[in-house]
């Protein structure tokens, strides 16, 4: 963990202690991030951290303080069993007056820059509504708030942007209690709402049995897109992207390559497996089995990109002549001479403006076609048609079925 304990001024001559994680830059907008009813546990300062490597400078208030300074606990029975006390115990007027004080305390950082956001789960998922009803907060995200159908008449009170996430199987709000809820939002404009039918609670914490990995990446992704569309910070992940490409095939470069990515990066190429999980494995991958393992011919024609708030999908052609055994894309295959275009798709993920990851996709069968090493005779198979008809639509569709002709003259 990077960050560390701060005080609150918590009034009448009392105060708490508070996670706080800043932003590598040093500065940037604000976050509150309300904790499940474990306390500041590893979760919430991995999480604090996390949001801290996105631009924000995050504080995680102690909220059972009052009954126990910096309560931290697991996730096994006797903490299970310790936490459901102290949520039991928990004055919900005086912990909003707490996220209040820390709101007050978040602008008052010289290294706050900008608006402040609310971002809580389970417990904290609550009181990030009730943050967002009853305090000036710039925006605000609930996971699997518990309990909010207690607080229906609150909701028209919410002026902020806000979004909600449910869990479908959610025991701890079921699904006519749920449905109460969300009728009840959906009359407010500012408010967005998804649910993810087959989750439970808790599913996007890694240490909960009830943990659905991508569930929870998409969660995230919907949370940051409002926090960047209202706080910031934006990057231009556009140009990081092309500056990470450009030294990827133009320039070479594997030392330049690795600091336009996050500490601890990945890359996957879907079709081989190829890549890397982490800064060493992936610089070894570049360094010794693609960055120079690709042909001198190499070229990206580029089709389409997508830029969203923290990824972006690009559409391209990889142009080449097999030359040289090519690691990552034909692993083990002999150099055969052939030249190849392959259709790529690259989703790549990024934590502020860093690359976090890449996931690269295309046909393997339409590249092993086009060396000569897979006869595609009386198989769906394609070869550099595929790259061809990706730049020019009007080329001949549907001609791998056989039945295409029967259907011709038929009534449409």
């Amino acid at each position: 963990m990077s960050g560390e304990f701060i005080q609150i001024d918590a009034g009448h001559g009392q105060a708490f202690s508070a996670y706080m994680a800043k932003p590598r830059q040093g500065s940037g907008p604000g976050l509150i991030l309300l904790q499940e009813i474990f306390g500041i546990n590893g979760y919430m300062k991995a999480m604090a951290d996390r949001f801290a490597e996105e631009g924000y400078v995050v504080l995680v208030p102690d909220l059972f303080w009052r009954m126990q300074p910096r309560v931290e606990l697991g996730y096994g029975e006797a903490d299970f069993a310790a936490a459901l006390d102290y949520n039991a115990r928990l004055d919900l007027g005086l912990a909003v007056e707490d996220v209040a004080a820390t709101l007050k305390a978040l602008r008052a950082l010289p290294q706050q820059a900008g608006k402040v956001g609310a971002l809580g789960y389970c417990l904290g998922g609550k009181l990030a509504m009730l943050a967002a009803a009853r305090t000036d907060v710039d925006c605000a995200v609930s996971y699997y708030g518990v309990g909010l159908d207690a607080f229906l008449d609150e909701m028209p009170s919410i002026q902020c942007p806000m979004v909600f996430h449910f869990a479908g199987r959610d025991a701890l709000c079921p699904p006519e209690t749920r449905e109460k809820i969300q009728a009840a939002l959906g009359k407010n404009p500012r408010i967005e709402q998804y649910t993810y039918a087959d989750c439970d609670h808790a599913f996007a914490t890694p240490e909960r049995d009830h943990f659905d990995k991508p569930a929870a990446m998409m969660a995230y992704s919907r949370s940051l897109a409002m926090l960047r569309k209202v706080l910031g910070p934006v990057y231009d992940l556009n140009a990081l992207w092309d500056l990470h490409c450009y030294y990827e095939f133009a320039t070479r470069d594997v030392n330049a390559v690795m600091p336009t990515m996050v500490a601890e990066p990945y890359v996957n190429h879907v079709p081989t497996m190829t890549g890397g999980v982490g800064h060493d494995e992936l610089k070894r991958f570049y360094k010794y089995h693609f960055v120079h393992a690709n042909p001198d011919d190499t070229r990206l024609i580029p089709l389409s990109r997508t830029v969203g708030a923290d990824r972006i999908v690009d559409e391209f052609v990889f142009c080449a002549t097999h030359d040289r055994e090519i690691d990552w894309l034909l692993p083990g295959l002999a150099p055969t001479g052939k030249y190849i275009e392959i259709p790529m798709l690259a989703v790549v993920c990024f934590r502020g403006d860093k690359l976090y990851n890449e996931h690269i996709y295309w046909d393997q069968a339409s590249v092993l076609v086009q060396i000569g090493v897979l006869d595609p005779t009386g198989l769906p198979i394609a070869g550099i048609a595929t790259a061809k008809k990706m730049v020019d639509e009007s080329l001949p569709s549907n001609t791998l079925m056989r039945n295409w002709e029967s259907s011709e003259g038929k009534p449409i």
